[in-house]
C-alpha cells in the first residue's frame, strides 16, 4: 500500500472534527467532508448521524437508515445536536465566514451563494470549516459580509462552537486567549512560513507544531476501498 496522499491527510483532518461529538448529526459539505465524515462513522465515531442532505438518515454508503422529517430537523439544527462542516469563500481570523458576495454588499464585484443557512448554523450548533486551497484571498483579515458568525460575534450563543478550520495546508483552530485563529498542525511537506505567506492576517503559531494525524492502514483501505472507491477526493486535493 503506497502512503497517504495529502488528501488522504486533509480526509483524516476533517474526520477528527466530530471525535468525541457522540449522537450528532453530522452534515458535511464537499467531497473531502463527506468522505471524513463517513471514515469517522465507519471506525472512532459509530454513533454519528450522517444525512443525505434531504430527508434521510443513511449508512455510511449511503443506503437509507432512517428518516428525518423536516420538523425534526429544525429541532436539531436549533438544539445544538448538529455539527457542520461548510466551506468559506472568505474566512477571517476570528472564524467569521463569507459565502455571499466579494465587496462591498450593496454594489458587490461578484456574487456568490447567498447567506443561506450559514447563520443559523454558526449560533445554533458546533460549525467547522473546509478549506481546498489556502490562500489569502480567502483567508482575510476581515470578510467583506459576515454569514457565518465568528467568536467576536456570538457573544452569548449557547451552542455556538467552530472546533476547527480544515485546509490543504493544515488544521487551525481558536485555543488562544482571544479566540483568534491558531495552527494547529501542518499537512506533511507543508511549513510554518508557506502557512503565514498564504494567510492574510497574523496567525497564531506555537513554538512547536505537530504534524497532522497520519491515517492508519486500516483508514487508507476503508478510504481507497470503502468510501471513496473512485478516488474523488484527488480532485479536491491533487497533491
Amino acid at each position: 500500500m503506497t502512503g497517504p496522499s495529502r488528501a488522504e491527510y486533509c480526509v483524516i483532518a476533517c474526520a477528527e472534527a466530530w471525535r468525541g461529538d457522540g449522537e450528532v448529526l453530522a452534515s458535511p459539505m464537499g467531497p473531502i467532508p463527506s468522505i471524513g465524515a463517513r471514515l469517522a462513522r465507519l471506525t472512532f465515531a459509530p454513533d454519528l448521524l450522517l444525512t443525505d442532505g434531504e430527508a434521510l438518515l443513511v449508512r455510511p454508503d449511503g443506503t437509507p437508515e432512517g428518516w428525518l422529517p423536516y420538523r425534526e430537523h429544525l429541532a436539531w439544527v436549533t438544539g445544538g445536536r448538529r455539527h457542520v462542516m461548510m466551506g468559506a469563500s472568505q474566512i477571517d481570523r476570528f472564524g467569521n465566514q463569507n459565502i455571499s458576495c466579494i465587496g462591498d454588499w450593496e454594489h458587490p464585484k461578484r456574487q456568490l451563494l447567498g447567506v443561506r443557512g450559514a447563520p443559523a448554523n454558526t449560533l445554533n450548533n458546533p460549525t467547522s470549516y473546509w478549506i481546498p486551497r489556502h490562500s489569502r484571498r480567502v483567508f482575510v483579515e476581515r470578510v467583506d459580509m459576515v454569514c457565518g458568525v465568528g467568536y467576536d460575534r456570538a457573544d452569548g450563543a449557547r451552542y455556538h462552537r467552530i472546533p476547527r478550520v480544515v485546509s490543504d495546508l493544515g488544521v487551525f483552530d481558536f485555543a488562544t486567549p482571544d479566540r483568534s485563529m491558531r495552527l494547529a498542525s501542518l499537512h506533511p511537506g507543508v511549513t510554518v512560513e508557506q502557512v503565514r505567506e498564504a494567510t492574510g492576517f497574523a496567525l497564531t503559531v506555537p513554538d512547536e507544531v505537530p504534524a497532522t494525524r497520519e491515517p492508519t492502514g486500516e483508514e487508507l483501505r476503508l478510504i481507497r476501498e470503502v468510501v471513496d472507491p473512485a478516488g474523488v477526493r484527488a480532485r479536491e486535493v491533487a497533491a
